[in-house]
């Protein structure tokens, strides 16, 4: 019996998989943001609602609308560094363009592990015809240097403040090792060659994409992109770090600001050491035990933390949800014009 051969334009059947697996990182991503809800509300309810709340009221509009605007500083900062990354890998896109991709990346940052921002690369590859394999080192890149960046501060903060914080060392060090690796072609490919022979049976293409990724990573090897791209992170994440501290001195804690960013700085990281989409649970345990430690009270702690997060984290996701719409329909317009050329 002849066999039907099917045509190349036909739609693809759905993977049986993607869709479990989509409820599955739905489900997670709810749980823990309940979990969270629910031990933030559980500490301010043992410390008294009413202080809690008392707290929260005492911010004001245009507080709040500062504590936005910063971290509105840090998302441009960072998003003027993609765009200088982009330039510099050769991609032919614009810093608007590049913009877009960046902001409307922020729509997926609580998928698990973040992988949600690969959708970045998804946009570049339909409006350039660069694939995920040419784009990689653009995430890997960008990713090492807010790892840097955020390290360089720890350091500061650790430098500057009359106590540090403890784990904060290693912490930074970790983060440092992990920004050189990333960034240096030569010890990449290392770390490629041995995953491979390591794992040849169980991740033969991941290692062999992790290679290929560190012979583009030459293109970021010059000190110029480099120191421009980490004092431009530096300056981002010290913006969201600085609100921080001006929060803390709202609520009546002052406890200083290299304190209070070095705080910021390491519940954040702490948090993404978790892997745990955006870091929930992590961030946020570590942000208010490191704040009573230090003597602040449950009461402002908890507030503190709630409203930080809100003004970095769930703001970032709202300004990737306004921006995700005009990206997607942007690559998809390009998309076309491509492939009608």
């Amino acid at each position: 019996m002849a066999m039907t051969e099917t045509p190349k334009n036909s739609p693809r059947v759905p993977n049986a998989a993607a869709s479990p697996r989509r409820w599955r990182d739905l489900a997670l991503l709810i749980g823990l943001v309940l979990l969270v809800a629910f031990g933030l509300f559980g500490l301010a309810a043992a410390t008294g609602w009413e202080e809690t709340v008392g707290a929260l009221r005492t911010l004001s509009l245009r507080e709040m609308a500062i504590l936005l605007a910063l971290s509105l500083v840090n998302y441009l900062c960072r998003g003027l560094r993609w765009h200088m990354f982009a330039t510099r890998l050769g991609l032919m896109t614009g810093f608007l363009q590049n913009m877009r991709h960046f902001l409307g990346g922020f729509a997926m940052s609580v998928t698990p592990g973040r992988v949600g921002e690969l959708v970045r690369m998804r946009w570049i590859r339909r409006e350039t015809g660069w694939s995920f394999e040419k784009t990689a080192p653009l995430v890997l890149v960008d990713r090492a240097a807010d790892l840097a960046a955020m390290a360089i501060l720890l350091a500061l903060s650790l430098a500057f403040s009359a106590s540090g914080i403890a784990l904060g060392i290693p912490v930074a060090l970790l983060a440092i090792a992990v920004a050189i690796v990333a960034t240096r072609p030569k010890l990449l490919r290392w770390v490629g060659d041995i995953g491979h022979i390591a794992s040849r049976r169980a991740f033969p293409r991941l290692f062999v994409r992790v290679r290929r990724a560190a012979q583009s990573l030459n293109a970021f090897t010059g000190p110029t992109v480099m120191i421009l791209a980490g004092l431009v992170g530096v300056i981002g994440w010290l913006a969201e770090g600085y609100a921080f501290h001006m929060l803390l001195v709202w609520l009546g804690a002052d406890i200083g600001l290299w304190k209070a960013v070095g705080i910021f700085i390491f519940a954040t990281l702490a948090g993404g050491l978790t892997g745990a989409p955006g870091g929930l649970g992590g961030a946020e345990a570590a942000m208010v035990a490191l704040l009573a430690l230090d003597g602040v009270p449950l009461e402002v702690a908890v507030p503190a933390t709630l409203v930080i997060r809100v003004t970095t984290l769930w703001f970032a996701i709202l300004i990737g949800l306004m921006v995700f719409p005009m990206a997607e329909r942007a690559s998809q317009k390009a998309k076309h014009a491509l492939e009608n050329s």
